[in-house]
């Protein structure tokens, strides 16, 4: 693991907690070139996961794809890095519950956009939608006033 200040490979872990109800592990880092002390989270990686998309095509799970759709709909609020990557986590670990090898990808965005609720209403509306792809405003205001109540 580098520092992302000055890029050492040098450093040692100085506290690890487990990511509740995740298979995550959360390590605090200290760099032992400049003194920078920085978060990694640590998870499992998942091999052969596909994703099986409206359209009927396959392709191979993209775990930063999710956290790039998040961290899209999350610019400018007030949610932060790690708060993204629990909920990835989380939502991975809900979705490997259900799912052994092939996810529909609707599964994925219905999940995030449950925990992007409870996060940051507007950053779930802004997931909400790009991911239902609204045509007409009826649709999104018909959400929205869902929404309000």
């Amino acid at each position: 693991m580098k520092c992302p200040l000055c890029a050492s490979p040098d450093n040692k872990v100085i506290d690890s907690r487990v990511v509740k109800e995740t298979a995550s592990i959360r390590r605090r880092r200290e760099c032992l070139d400049c003194g920078h002390r920085f978060n990694t989270i640590e998870e499992v990686q998942r091999e052969g996961l596909m994703v099986r998309k409206r359209d009927g095509r396959r392709e191979e799970f993209d775990r930063d794809k999710m956290v790039d759709g998040i961290r899209k709909a999350t610019i400018k609020r007030p949610v932060d890095v790690e708060q993204i990557q629990l909920l990835v986590n989380d939502v991975i670990e809900d979705l490997m519950k259900d799912y052994e090898y092939e996810i529909p990808g609707h599964a994925i965005g219905e999940r995030i956009m449950i925990r992007l609720k409870q996060i940051d209403p507007i950053a779930y509306v802004r997931f909400l939608c790009v991911y239902k792809d609204f045509r007409e405003i009826d649709e999104l205001m018909k959400e929205l006033s869902d929404l309000k109540t």
